[in-house]
């Protein structure tokens, strides 16, 4: 469990170093519009959504997680390469959606790896401690990128290029670390994408897909925090402080959430999570300053410790042992299209109307996404 939680940070420091510059270079670099952003960061993760069912199906198949996560993480440290040596958005797009191919390949079989091995009561504490590590990650790659980009006179390339040693590190932590339990003895002898056991995922495992999409539909990708921060004047050296604030609050909040929930509940904190969310919106729509968007990531980050562990715990709890591979993947499968979804209108209003028309759309959403809540409670026990 601690093995894949460094696994995730060191991957995560890695893409961060690249993600944390890559619309400022998109825009300011390579001459890409707001759209083109969205456009790129909807396909990058619609994709890694759609791998994500055949390899949490493959993992359930054939009972072995293992092999898949080290191939996901190794096919996400051999493209990273690819985003120095890209001259235009084409390469860019390309670089992106085989690096969340990777992604899409090793994220069902790692979260059912860990449902695997960890005690149902402990759940919620154990993808929150996973997801704290994996987003330490996540402010530690930024942080680099910021150094690295004051030394370097604004080089983004050399900076790509150092992003690509900490993604080989990650492989390398999975060769010598990470172990699974002993092959287990299963009932899907068949692909479990086989109607007759897709259909062990009950009502209330589609129930919870179905609240996790409409909550996403509100979530647009990061990017348009980091365009928000440009847009108020911060240089690009230090737009990747953004998503510093932001991981930094995301990873204090991630277990302790996830901890509260396997002691009160999950439906609360949920709700808690997506009001934060609507506030980080109206802040960021309102925004004059770029201290007032620091203060938007702040809450953006918030809202992700209280979501992302306790939906992952969730799906884990609703899917039968032996389908909990499929269950992620289908699950994300499901996310990714609403998180391309997002991504585009966010794009769309973004370049039609204005930044805070984006923004506005978000609080909307996910306004809806606590009223399907509420909705949701009275008929999937737990949440």
């Amino acid at each position: 469990m601690v093995a894949l939680g460094f696994v995730s940070m060191l991957m995560d420091a890695s893409s961060e170093m690249i993600h944390s510059l890559l619309p400022v270079f998109l825009v300011g670099v390579l001459g890409a519009s707001a759209l083109s952003v969205g456009v790129i960061e909807g396909l990058a993760e619609a994709t890694a959504s759609v791998a994500k069912v055949f390899s949490g199906t493959v993992s359930d198949w054939v009972g072995k997680r293992r092999p898949l996560v080290l191939l996901g993480y190794g096919m996400a440290a051999l493209t990273k390469p690819l985003f120095p040596l890209a001259h235009g958005v084409g390469a860019v797009l390309t670089a992106r959606v085989i690096d969340r191919i990777g992604k899409g390949v090793r994220g069902a079989p790692r979260d059912a790896l860990i449902a695997d091995i960890t005690p149902e009561e402990s759940r919620g504490a154990a993808f929150g401690l996973r997801q704290s590590m994996d987003t330490v990650g996540a402010f530690l790659g930024p942080a680099i990128a910021i150094a690295l980009m004051a030394a370097s006179g604004d080089n983004f390339r050399l900076v790509f290029w150092i992003a690509v040693v900490p993604a080989f590190a990650a492989v390398a932590v999975i060769l010598i670390a990470v172990r699974e339990p002993e092959r287990r003895e299963t009932h899907v002898r068949r692909s479990p994408l086989r109607r007759a056991q897709v259909s062990r995922l009950d009502r209330r495992y589609w129930l919870v897909v179905a609240f996790a999409s409409v909550l996403t539909l509100a979530r647009f990708s990061e990017a348009f925090l980091l365009l928000r921060a440009q847009g108020m004047g911060l240089r690009a050296r230090y737009v990747p402080v953004v998503l510093i604030v932001m991981n930094i609050a995301y990873a204090a909040s991630a277990y302790p959430f996830g901890r509260a929930s396997d002691r009160l509940g999950k439906r609360g904190l949920l709700a808690i999570g997506i009001v934060v969310l609507t506030a980080a919106d109206l802040v960021l729509a309102g925004a004059n300053s770029v201290w007032v968007v620091m203060v938007g990531a702040v809450l953006w980050g918030v809202h992700m410790g209280a979501t992302q562990g306790i939906l992952s715990a969730i799906v884990a709890d609703r899917a039968p042992s032996d389908l909990r591979g499929t269950a992620f993947g289908l699950f994300n499968l499901v996310s990714g299209g609403a998180l391309l979804v997002a991504s585009l209108l966010a794009g769309a209003l973004w370049t039609a109307v204005g930044p805070a028309s984006t923004f506005l759309a978000g609080a909307g959403l996910s306004t809806l996404a606590l009223i399907a809540l509420f909705n949701v409670r009275d008929h999937v026990q737990g949440i």
